[in-house]
């Protein structure tokens, strides 16, 4: 399978390289270990959108480059308030990425995985009724007291981390404006990083593909369960007060080191390992 005439890609570093083919990007992001990969776009001066959304930084490279980190993933995860925002429908890849699916051993598409502290969302949207495969829904313990509600929707499970005592410690939020929750620091609506990522891990899902919000990915970030950061610099300052690619807390910043540079015109696309 060839590359798209739109969003055409060239490598930049560690070597340079002539127009990438979808082959060429799928083979270098081909691995035999569990991962999880997180992708964002933002503007230069590192706002992660453009009139409240994402796609409005986002062209036709940093598409493409989006629909091949979901053509070799297991699952794409993403917190409720970037569902919302970004106007998610049910998980469903091209029709070139579901055949190469097929053909490497994989579902036709991969499954949908969303993180939300109160459960807030509505049953009867396309995101379950269209669904190819069967979504995963992430949630607290107060959350939990929706599920009746998806019991022919989704998967509902509980992840909290439990404190020794029995106790839910509250670990870092997912229940913020960006999830989809309200940030009450109420320990009952915490969803906690580690424990979603050993439950798809446990699910034959490890190949985890995250795609937001901030805030999601500074829990991850926080708790040392991302392996990769995928970011796709657009050519455009849009001050403002958009926020980051992370919100929260970290106590010590996390190192990366950058493994590759793709271009498509003034986009670059990074690529960074976490040491």
């Amino acid at each position: 399978m060839g590359s798209s005439s739109a969003g055409s890609m060239r490598r930049l570093w560690p070597e340079q390289s002539g127009e990438l083919s979808d082959d060429d990007i799928v083979a270098s992001l081909a691995t035999d270990t569990p991962v999880l990969r997180v992708n964002f776009v933002s503007s230069v001066d590192g706002a992660v959108s453009h009139d409240g959304r994402s796609g409005g930084l986002s062209d036709d490279a940093d598409k493409r480059h989006f629909e091949l980190l979901r053509r070799v993933c297991d699952v794409v995860l993403v917190g409720a308030g970037t569902v919302r925002d970004e106007g998610y429908g049910a998980m469903r890849v091209s029709g070139e990425s579901a055949q190469w699916r097929l053909a490497n051993g994989l579902t036709e598409h991969p499954v949908f995985a969303i993180v939300s502290g109160s459960l807030d969302l509505d049953p009867a949207s396309e995101i379950f009724t269209d669904a190819p495969v069967r979504p995963i829904l992430f949630t607290s313990s107060r959350g939990a007291r929706r599920a009746t509600l998806f019991e022919s929707a989704a998967d509902v499970v509980v992840a909290t981390r439990q404190a020794t005592d029995g106790t839910d410690p509250g670990a870092p939020a997912t229940d913020d404006p960006a999830i989809g929750d309200a940030d009450t620091g109420d320990a009952a609506l915490t969803v906690h990083g580690p424990t979603i990522v050993a439950a798809l891990r446990q699910r034959g899902l490890t190949s985890i593909l995250c795609e937001g919000g901030p805030h999601l990915f500074g829990t991850l970030l926080a708790d040392r369960a991302v392996d990769e950061l995928f970011l796709t610099v657009s050519p455009s300052l849009e001050a403002g007060d958009a926020i980051r690619i992370t919100a929260g807390d970290l106590v010590e910043p996390a190192r990366m080191t950058l493994v590759g540079i793709l271009s498509s015109g003034s986009t670059l696309l990074l690529r960074y390992r976490l040491a």
